[in-house]
């Protein structure tokens, strides 16, 4: 089975270079891959790069903690747009979610999908930093905040997609929304592993291609 539509390749260190963003492109070319998730400082960039291509640009705002305010995250995700992103990936405010300030979630996802229109937008959980009720509850936030896609992490906390949350996100969305597995996700025998489970995206990371020429085509 070729996976390559299903991969969103990322590249979101604090110290990436142009030359490794104009690699990411590249590469994601050269596979197939239905898209590269960026910081938005380096979309407008992306968007040339990749606009002959079907390879989309997800950025992502409040990243990678989500714990800024939501206007901020509201400018950050409709510049991003106004630069040539096609989808917009936010973290969650896990303070609010664990506080049980559960109006303020609420809202600080809602007013991104209002500023966004009709872009695609998903949410990173960190699922790394909730316990079972409280993937739930994000879960239920998110279909009353009409998101298109739930992630599971951010690659910047504690750990990655683990099935068993994956199947707790499946079970309470069911297919209300799609689901994208990212972090710790390293081959395509773990990949098949989380799509068997319903997950729509996996989240592969650039960096794991960086001791290599060129990125492998997953197939």
């Amino acid at each position: 089975m070729n996976i390559s539509k299903h991969i969103e390749y990322t590249l979101l260190t604090p110290t990436t270079t142009e030359r490794e963003i104009i690699d990411l492109c590249y590469e994601a070319i050269q596979n197939d891959f239905y898209s590269v998730c960026i910081n938005s400082s380096y979309v407008a960039l992306a968007s040339q790069l990749l606009e002959n291509s079907p390879t989309k640009v997800c950025s992502v705002v409040g990243f990678p903690f989500g714990a800024m305010s939501t206007d901020a995250k509201v400018f950050e995700a409709k510049k991003a747009i106004e630069d040539g992103a096609e989808e917009i990936e936010m973290v969650i405010n896990l303070g609010f979610l664990k506080s049980k300030n559960y109006v303020s979630v609420l809202k600080d996802i809602s007013d991104v999908k209002m500023a966004i229109g009709n872009t695609t937008l998903k949410v990173i959980l960190e699922i790394s930093e909730l316990n079972k009720n409280e993937i739930i509850k994000a879960c239920e936030i998110c279909l009353d905040a009409n998101v298109d896609f739930i992630k599971t992490s951010s690659g910047f906390s504690k750990g990655g997609a683990t099935l068993t949350a994956t199947k707790i996100i499946k079970k309470t969305i069911k297919d209300s929304a799609k689901i994208t597995a990212s972090g710790d996700i390293e081959d395509l025998e773990t990949s098949m592993k989380y799509l068997e489970v319903g997950v729509h995206r996996i989240g592969f990371n650039a960096l794991l291609n960086k001791k290599a020429k060129k990125a492998r085509p997953i197939s």
